[in-house]
C-alpha cells in the first residue's frame, strides 16, 4: 500500500463504530497488514502482548481499555516488559472515545478524540514500511487532500470517459487544477467568505448533482469576468460573490464535467478539508500523478524532502547568500544590496515536474528578503522577488499546471507570513497571465530561449497551459542583470532501460559530439544541456544524479565533454539514498553534481562518514568521480601498476554444455569406470561459488587424452563437442573442434592453487566475495582467478579499500558491481609492502576464512547478507580493513571519500598523470 491508500483505509476505519475487539486487527490491516498476518496475530501465534493487548513485534503494542482509561493503559503499554522485548516502535491505547499513542522511538506522542485519529496517520507510516520525514508526520493534509482529490478524478473519469481520452485528458487535467485553487482561496480568504466555493455547490446544484456541473461552469466563467463587465453577462447573483481571478487558470472552456452522486459528495468532502494547511512543496509531487494512469499507482511516492532538496539548493546558492546576510549584520547599504541581489536571481529547473524545487528556491530566498526587511525597518514591504524569475521545463502538460499553481499558492503563502493578511490579499487578485513554466521535452529545446541571458528576450514559441493571451515569448525577466542558477531532479534511464523516444533525445543532444552516446545515462543529456548553456551566459547548475555517471566507463565518455578550461565541478554530495514514500522503499543511490566557471580552488565535497555523522570537505579540485583530486580518467591497463600477481578471466569451454556435469551426470560417469574420477574436476563460476552448490567439468590433458578416451561415456562426450565446434560458425571454434577434450581458452594447468574473484557480485554485501577454491578445481570463464598467488593477495581483493575502488572506475551492471581485471585490478593502487605487512595480511587472510569455515554449510551469499553477516567474520574483516588502511596512511580512513582520494592521489603517481 501507498501512503494515499493508507490515509483512506484509516480514514474509512474511524467513520466506522468503535469496536474495543475488532479495532487492533482493523488498525493493523489499515496500514497494510495481510490477511493472513492478522489471522496469526488473532490466534496468539505472534501475538506477543502481556497486558491482553495486541503487540506485533518490531511494530506497535495496541490495547483497547475501558473508557476514562487511555492514559493508564497507555502508561502500562510503555511498561510492559514485552513492549521492550518485542522492540515495539509504537504504543497505542485508545477507548473509543480518546486516542492516545506515543512513538517509542523519536519521543512523539498523540493525544486526540477517536474520531480524528485519522489526521495522524502520518506519525504511522513506519507500520507500513514507509521511511517518512518531520513534515510529513506533522502535516499530513496533504496526503490526505491527494487522496480525496484521486477519488474524485477517477469518479469524474467513469461518469465521463471521453475526458479521459488523450483529446480531452488537458482539459480534465486543467478542470483539476481550477478546483484546487478554488479549495485554497475559499479557505484562505481569497474568497470573500471562508468555504464560499464548496458552499455555492453545495446550496446551488441539486442532489441528485445533475446540474452540478453547470453550476462550477457558471462560477468559474464569472471569475474569467471583470466585475465591471459582469452587467452584460446576466450572471446569477450566486455567482457574482466569486472574484475576477482570471490571470489564464479560468480562461478558455469553461466547460465542467458532469458529475454523479457519489462525485458531487467527493467534491464537497474535499471542499471541507482544511486547505490552508497546504504545503505546495509536499502536495505539488503527490497530485501530479493524480493525471498519469501509469502512476496513480504510485501516489504519494513522489515526495522529496526539503533536507534533500537544500543539499542541491544550498550550496549551490543560498549558502552564499545567508552568508552575505550574516555579513552585513544591520548595514542598511549592504542589505539594500543584497536584497536587489537577489530580485534579480533566476533559477531555472530544466525538469521541475510539479515544481519542488522552484518552490523550495522561492521560500528560502523569500525568508532572506524578509530578514532584510525586517533589519531594515521595512517589514511589511512587498517583495521585490518576481515568480517569473523561477523558471521550469516539464513534460507533462498536468504537472507544468501543478508547478505554476504551486509557485502562486507559495507566493501568497509568503505574502501572509512576511507582510500580513491584509496585505496579500490587497495584491493577489487577479492573478498574472505570464506562464514562465513550459510544457515541452527539455532535451529538444533550446534552453536559452526559455532562460536567456542578460538583455536577451524569450524567443521560445509554446502552447500555454494557462491558455493566457499572452505567450511566453513575450515574458522577460524582470530586474534584468542577475546570476542564473539552474537545478533540479532529471529522470534517470540508463542506456538499456531508455525507450526509443528516450533514445532520440539522447541521439539529438549527443551524436554530432561522441559515438559512444548510447551507453550513456539519460541523465546525461541535461548536464551537456548544461554546458552548452554555460557557454553562452554566467550561470551554475545543481543535479541529482543516479552516481553511476561517475563511475565505470561512463566517465571518459561523458565528461571529457563538460570539464574543461571554464567548467569545473565546485561542490559535490557523495552517494547517498535519495528515498521517497513507497513503502519498504531503500532509496535510490544518487549523487548531486554542481558545476560553475568558478576557478576558485576552494570547492566542497560532503560526504556521509562511517559513523553516519555529515561532513563536508574543502579540495583544490574535484574529478569526475568526485574525488578531490586532479582530472585523470582511469582507463584499464594490461599489466597492474603495483606489486601484485595478475589475475585473470577463467577458462571458457565453448562446448555445447557438453564438458560441464551436474552433480547426476558426474556420479553416472564415475559409476561407469572408476578412472573417469582422475578426469572429473570441481566447476567454479561466480553463481556455483556464491551459492555454494555443486557444479563439474571434464579436465583432461594432452599427455591423458588417450586414457581419458578409452572411457565410453567420456568419449561420446567428446564426440559430442567435437560435432558442436565443427558446426560454429566462428573459424576459430571450428578449429578447435580437433581438440574436443579440451576448453577452447585454458587459463589454468588445474594443479593451480586459486583465489575465485566472481565478475558480478551483489552491490549490497558489504565486502567483494573473493575464496580459496579446493585444490584442483576449475574456475569458469564467469569469474576472475588469481593462481599460485600468495595468500595475502586475499585481503586486499577482501578489503573496503578494493571495494570501493572497484565500484567507482569499473561502475555496474544494473545495480551490481562488475568486477574487471584490467580496470579494476590492474589499476589499483597498492603501497610497496614489507615482508611484515604481507605477514600481517595473510594472517587476515586466514582470519576471514577461518571464520567462514566456523558457519559451514552457510554459503557466501548467507554469510555476507548484510543484516545476517556472523559477528565474528564482520570483525575478521574490519580487522582485515584496519591492517591494510594503516599501511596506506597509519590509521583507519574517515570513510569512502577520504579512502577513494588517496587511491586516486598513489594512482596519479604511480602512473605519471597520464592515465
Amino acid at each position: 500500500m501507498n501512503a494515499v491508500e493508507i490515509e483512506e483505509a484509516v480514514s474509512m476505519l474511524a467513520e466506522q463504530p468503535f469496536e474495543a475487539d475488532a479495532f487492533p486487527y482493523a488498525f493493523l490491516e489499515a496500514f497494510g497488514n495481510k490477511a493472513t498476518t492478522i489471522k496469526r496475530l488473532k490466534s496468539g501465534a505472534t501475538n506477543k502482548s502481556d497486558v491482553g493487548g495486541v503487540l506485533q513485534r518490531g511494530n506497535i503494542h495496541i490495547k483497547t481499555c475501558d473508557e476514562g482509561e487511555v492514559a493508564t493503559t497507555l502508561d502500562a503499554l510503555r511498561e510492559s516488559p514485552s513492549t521492550a522485548k518485542q522492540k515495539a516502535r509504537f504504543i497505542l491505547a485508545t477507548d473509543g472515545s480518546d486516542f492516545q499513542a506515543e512513538d517509542l522511538e523519536g519521543g512523539d506522542t498523540i493525544a486526540c478524540d477517536f474520531s480524528d485519529f485519522s489526521n495522524y496517520f502520518g506519525f504511522f507510516l513506519e507500520l507500513a514500511g514507509i521511511s517518512t520525514v518531520r513534515q510529513i508526520k506533522e502535516n499530513a493534509f496533504d496526503i490526505k487532500a491527494t487522496s480525496r482529490l484521486n477519488r474524485l478524478y477517477v469518479e469524474l473519469l467513469k461518469d465521463n470517459p471521453e475526458w479521459g481520452t488523450e483529446a480531452r485528458r488537458h482539459e480534465m487535467n486543467h478542470f483539476m487544477a481550477r478546483l484546487i485553487f478554488c479549495f485554497f482561496a475559499e479557505d484562505t480568504d481569497i474568497f470573500n467568505g471562508s468555504g464560499l466555493f464548496t458552499a455555492t455547490v453545495e446550496q446551488m446544484s441539486d442532489r441528485d448533482s445533475s446540474n452540478t456541473h453547470e453550476i462550477i461552469a457558471e462560477i468559474f466563467r464569472a471569475m474569467d469576468t471583470k466585475i465591471e463587465d459582469r452587467a452584460a453577462g446576466n450572471f446569477r447573483p450566486w455567482a457574482n460573490q466569486f472574484p475576477l481571478v482570471n490571470g489564464g487558470l479560468f480562461s478558455g472552456s469553461l466547460e465542467a464535467p458532469r458529475f454523479s452522486k457519489i462525485a458531487r459528495s467527493y467534491l464537497l468532502h474535499v471542499g471541507n478539508l482544511d486547505w490552508t494547511k497546504i504545503n505546495p512543496d509536499i502536495f505539488g509531487s503527490m497530485i501530479q500523478a493524480v493525471a498519469d494512469d501509469e502512476e496513480r499507482g504510485a501516489l504519494g511516492m513522489h515526495y522529496t524532502s526539503v533536507p534533500n532538496i537544500l543539499k542541491v539548493l544550498n550550496p549551490l546558492f543560498l549558502d552564499d547568500l545567508r552568508a552575505k546576510l550574516e555579513e552585513a549584520e544591520d548595514n542598511s547599504r549592504k542589505l539594500l544590496n543584497l536584497r536587489n541581489r537577489i530580485a534579480r536571481i533566476r533559477v531555472f529547473d530544466p525538469a521541475c515536474g510539479s515544481g519542488n524545487f522552484l518552490v523550495i528556491a522561492y521560500k528560502e530566498m523569500r525568508a532572506i528578503e524578509a530578514e532584510i526587511n525586517l533589519r531594515r525597518g521595512e517589514r511589511e514591504r512587498r517583495t521585490n522577488i518576481p515568480l517569473t524569475n523561477f523558471r521550469g521545463i516539464e513534460l507533462r502538460d498536468f504537472s507544468a499546471e501543478v508547478a505554476r499553481l504551486a509557485l502562486i499558492i507559495a507566493e501568497y503563502q509568503c505574502d501572509v507570513r512576511y507582510r500580513g493578511q491584509k496585505e496579500a490579499l490587497a495584491e493577489f487578485l487577479p492573478l498574472e497571465k505570464a506562464n514562465w513554466i513550459t510544457c515541452g521535452n527539455a532535451l529538444r529545446l533550446d534552453w536559452l530561449s526559455i532562460c536567456p541571458p542578460t538583455g536577451k528576450g524569450v524567443k521560445h514559441r509554446t502552447e500555454d497551459f494557462f491558455e493566457t493571451p499572452l505567450d511566453q515569448a513575450e515574458i522577460d525577466f524582470k530586474n534584468e542583470g542577475g546570476e542564473t542558477y539552474i537545478c533540479g531532479n532529471p529522470p534517470y534511464k540508463g542506456g538499456t532501460e531508455q525507450n526509443s523516444e528516450q533514445k532520440s533525445d539522447m541521439a539529438s543532444v549527443f551524436s554530432d559530439v561522441t559515438s559512444t552516446w548510447k551507453s550513456l545515462d539519460y541523465i546525461s543529456g541535461w548536464f551537456y544541456k548544461f554546458a552548452l548553456y554555460s557557454r553562452a551566459t554566467d550561470s551554475a547548475c545543481a543535479f541529482v544524479s543516479t552516481n553511476s555517471i561517475c563511475q565505470g566507463e561512463q566517465v571518459a565518455r561523458l565528461w571529457p565533454l563538460i570539464l574543461n578550461d571554464i567548467l569545473a565541478i565546485n561542490f559535490a554530495h557523495t552517494s547517498f539514498k535519495w528515498k521517497n514514500l513507497a513503502a519498504h522503499n531503500a532509496g535510490v543511490t544518487v549523487v548531486i553534481i554542481g558545476l560553475s566557471r568558478d576557478n576558485s580552488s576552494s570547492r566542497k565535497i560532503y560526504a556521509i562518514d562511517s559513523d553516519g555523522s555529515p561532513s563536508c570537505r574543502v579540495v583544490d579540485n574535484i574529478n569526475a568521480y568526485l574525488i578531490g583530486q586532479k582530472n585523470v580518467t582511469v582507463k584499464a591497463l594490461s599489466n597492474p601498476i603495483s606489486e601484485i600477481s595478475e589475475i585473470t578471466i577463467g577458462s571458457k569451454p565453448v562446448d555445447g554444455g557438453f564438458l560441464t556435469l551436474d552433480v547426476h551426470e558426474k556420479d553416472l560417469i564415475e559409476s561407469s569406470n572408476k578412472d573417469s574420477i582422475r578426469f572429473i574436476r570441481p566447476y567454479y563460476g561466480s553463481a556455483e561459488y556464491i551459492k555454494g552448490s555443486s557444479r563439474y567439468c571434464i579436465w583432461v590433458l594432452d599427455d591423458d587424452l588417450e586414457d581419458a578416451r578409452n572411457i565410453p561415456l567420456i568419449e561420446e562426450r567428446f564426440k559430442l563437442v567435437e560435432e558442436f565446434r565443427s558446426k560454429s560458425k566462428k573459424a576459430l571454434t571450428r578449429s578447435d573442434a580437433s581438440r574436443p577434450h579440451r576448453f577452447q581458452q585454458v587459463r589454468q594447468t588445474g594443479g593451480e592453487t586459486t583465489l575465485i574473484i566472481p565478475a558480478v557480485s551483489s552491490e549490497r554485501r558489504p565486502y567483494l566475495p573473493i575464496g580459496l577454491l579446493p585444490d584442483g578445481s576449475i574456475l569458469s570463464n564467469s569469474a576472475f582467478g588469481l593462481y599460485d598467488a600468495p595468500l595475502w593477495h586475499m585481503s586486499l581483493v577482501a578489503s573496503k579499500m578494493h571495494l570501493v575502488w572497484v565500484s567507482t572506475v569499473c561502475g555496474q551492471l544494473e545495480t551490481r558491481i562488475r568486477y574487471s581485471n584490467t580496470l579494476g585490478w590492474n589499476t589499483f593502487p597498492v603501497p610497496k609492502l614489507t615482508e611484515s605487512n604481507k605477514a600481517e595480511l595473510t594472517q587476515c587472510s586466514e582470519n576471514i576464512l577461518l571464520a567462514r569455515e566456523s558457519h559451514f554449510p552457510n554459503n557466501i551469499a548467507d554469510l555476507y547478507d548484510p543484516e545476517k553477516m556472523p559477528h565474528d567474520l564482520r570483525k575478521a574483516h574490519e580487522r582485515n580493513d584496519e591492517v591494510l588502511e594503516r599501511i596506506y596512511i597509519g590509521r583507519r580512513f574517515k570513510n569512502d571519500t577520504e579512502r577513494l582520494e588517496k587511491l586516486f592521489e598513489l594512482y596519479t603517481k604511480m602512473t605519471g598523470g597520464k592515465q
